[in-house]
């Protein structure tokens, strides 16, 4: 799979500094600057530390089978036009090498939801499935509000079974609702069951 991150450091300069510290202990295959340059620092082939604890479906060790993107970006503003043309550019090479399915393409913050909200409300998740590099849901109707039925459904799409449920609703409306609020809603209902029902993330029942 791809993880995205965002940096939060003042500049791309600051992020390869510490993606270079050994003492940092993490790292990151690609890093992409504001200006669209694209830094690799780890082969695609080899393991980089950028995921940490945390699951997708039925992957927990991460950072092992993942390729991680990091993102100049502080976390408080909108991605510039040159990273998300660079961005796109790199993940049509990487899922096309990888053969990785676009909905394997997730935010740290949908594999630790816990911990981590990169890349951030201000992240374009949309531009990139209009692309075919990531997905988005189509939600039709409303679905009354129901947590049991959320959970099932955010668990087929890939989200932890064991996380709170806030937790799950935060990463949820993160990436496809950024500025909902409140409780568990109709709309969340209708956006997660679409995505469990067109992105499940086991759809063969090969644990992958």
């Amino acid at each position: 799979m791809v993880v995205l991150h965002f940096t939060a450091m003042a500049d791309a300069a600051s992020a390869l500094d510490r993606l270079c510290n050994p003492a940092a202990e993490v790292s990151a295959h690609y890093l992409i600057a504001a200006d669209g340059q694209v830094v690799q620092l780890v082969d695609e082939t080899a393991r980089a530390w950028h995921a940490g604890a945390g699951c997708w479906g039925g992957v927990e060790d991460v950072n092992s089978r993942s390729i991680g993107i990091e993102l100049d970006n502080p976390g408080d503003r909108p991605f510039p036009a040159p990273l998300m043309a660079a961005l796109e550019a790199l993940l049509a090479g990487i899922l096309a090498r990888w053969s990785i399915r676009p909905e394997r393409v997730i935010g740290h913050s949908d594999m630790a939801p816990d911990r981590k909200w990169d890349p951030g409300r201000r992240f374009d998740w949309l531009r990139l499935a209009r692309q075919g590099l990531a997905v988005w849901p189509e939600p039709v109707g409303a679905i009354a509000p129901d947590e049991a039925a959320f959970r099932k459904a955010a668990t087929a799409f890939g989200y932890g079974a064991g996380w709170q449920t806030g937790h799950v609703l935060d990463a949820l409306r993160q990436r496809f609702r950024p500025w909902a609020e409140g409780p568990l809603a109709a709309a969340d209902m209708s956006v997660i069951a679409d995505l469990a029902r067109r992105f499940p993330v086991d759809p063969d029942g090969t644990g992958a």
